[in-house]
């Protein structure tokens, strides 16, 4: 294969969204943002990525610079078009002479095996520019793709240009584009904009082509699911159910028991291990390694950064968040860990608290529990704090210093009984 560098559409405000401090592209599903997903499914097939940025390009940026090594942003200001944002890049792409795939930063139900897939097609068939397309029942609003009689690639015709027989045609534009970034390079400088928004369209660089004799084709997705563009909150819950109809899928058949999975929300970037129970109404976002033979929720939420190895039990209405849990423990009912590392054969008792964060100096500060530690019910553990080996801590304890291995820890007030008491009170 070519080299293959992507450039991800990223620049759009995203008005349908209602959102006065967030872009589109930075809204999340299950912890992490739209254009993330996008990033994560043409990482792996490209060799870089170029991401337009307009519409709070500041707070954009940042994402990608903090989580993409091999990613860069391109301003486009102002936003005139998608021809427009692509033409940003061409200063950047001077001498390359590879292939370039393009597509929306709000696409995230895409996966990189389609996109794999269409690079591949493209490839296979000595394609100079290749159109994703797919089918639908109902066509409404879409550009439909007009075919030539060698099943080439004629057009792209928007529905309102469209005549009643191009209307009828169920084939519609996915916008995703492949193509050979040498040969059309010189497109995005002809691009005009003599339309009605005075914009300069990327699907102009069809008839571009095809004026220069360049081979145009279409590639139909037989998933149509998957280029679910997201451009407003209900696109957004929609999208985010896809995306978990097919994350629970896959782990029910890799071994993983998922009891209601209409009540069940787990990110894709959680790993499962085989004989894992998850049961109802359990929230899993972010990055998280779950061992085998785990058994979670129900009503659990793991919050991202949680690593938890082989035999471990989470109970209902637990909160984890950026801990590590080794095997053979177990966290009782109405507790929080957070920035926390448990040994192996821990009992956390129901309602402890591991209380992490300062809200004067604003820092958190992480709290370590050895092996064999017993955590009694109602317990706050104050971070910076460590309870060694086989330590034991007693119910409704707040432990504010570490407790040395083998000891028993207990902060707890007199009994006082007062006889009568509430005889006298009626």
């Amino acid at each position: 294969m070519k080299d293959l560098k992507a450039i991800i559409l990223a620049a759009g405000k995203g008005t349908r969204m209602k959102s006065e401090t967030t872009p589109k592209v930075l809204h999340e599903i299950m912890g992490k943002p739209l254009l993330g997903y996008v990033l994560d499914n043409v990482k792996n097939i490209t060799s870089g990525q170029y991401v337009i940025v307009g519409h709070h390009a500041e707070e954009v940026s940042k994402f990608v610079d903090d989580n993409y090594a091999k990613a860069q942003t391109v301003l486009q200001e102002p936003q005139l078009g998608t021809g427009h944002a692509v033409s940003m890049v061409c200063p950047e792409l001077d001498e390359y002479n590879g292939m370039v795939l393009i597509l929306c930063g709000d696409t995230p139900v895409i996966t990189e095996k389609t996109l794999n897939d269409f690079v591949i097609y493209h490839e296979k068939i000595n394609s100079d520019l290749t159109v994703m397309s797919t089918i639908f029942d109902d066509p409404t609003n879409y550009g439909r793709i007009i075919r030539e009689e060698d099943n080439s690639l004629k057009c792209i015709v928007e529905e309102k240009d469209a005549t009643e027989e191009q209307k009828a045609v169920k084939e519609v534009n996915a916008g995703i584009y492949c193509f050979d970034w040498k040969k059309f390079r010189a497109a995005f400088s002809d691009l005009k904009s003599n339309n009605a928004q005075g914009e300069y369209y990327l699907t102009d660089i069809i008839e571009w082509g095809k004026s220069r004799k360049l081979k145009v084709n279409a590639y139909v997705l037989e998933n149509s699911e998957e280029i679910f563009g997201v451009n407003s909150r209900l696109h957004l819950a929609q999208a985010t159910k896809m995306i978990n109809r097919r994350n629970l899928e896959k782990y029910m058949e890799q071994g993983v028991t998922i009891v209601d999975p209409d009540s069940t929300w787990i990110s894709p970037d959680t790993e499962i291990g085989q004989d894992t129970i998850i049961y109802p109404s359990t929230y899993i976002e972010g990055k998280n390694i779950i061992g085998k033979n785990c058994k979670i929720g129900p009503c659990a939420h793991l919050r991202g950064y949680v690593v938890i190895c082989d035999n471990i039990k989470i109970g209902n209405f637990v909160e984890v968040k950026k801990a590590k849990i080794n095997s053979n423990t177990n966290v009782g009912h109405l507790s929080y860990i957070g920035d926390s590392e448990l040994g192996e054969r821990v009992n956390i008792g129901a309602g402890t608290i591991t209380a992490n964060y300062n809200a004067i100096t604003k820092k958190k500060s992480k709290t370590i529990i050895k092996d064999d530690v017993k955590i009694g019910s109602n317990t706050v553990l104050v971070a910076p704090v460590k309870i060694d080996d086989g330590a034991n801590v007693g119910a409704g304890s707040v432990i504010t210093k570490d407790v040395p291995a083998w000891a028993l820890a207990i902060t707890r007030s007199p009994l006082k009984l007062l006889a009568n008491w509430v005889g006298r009170k009626n």
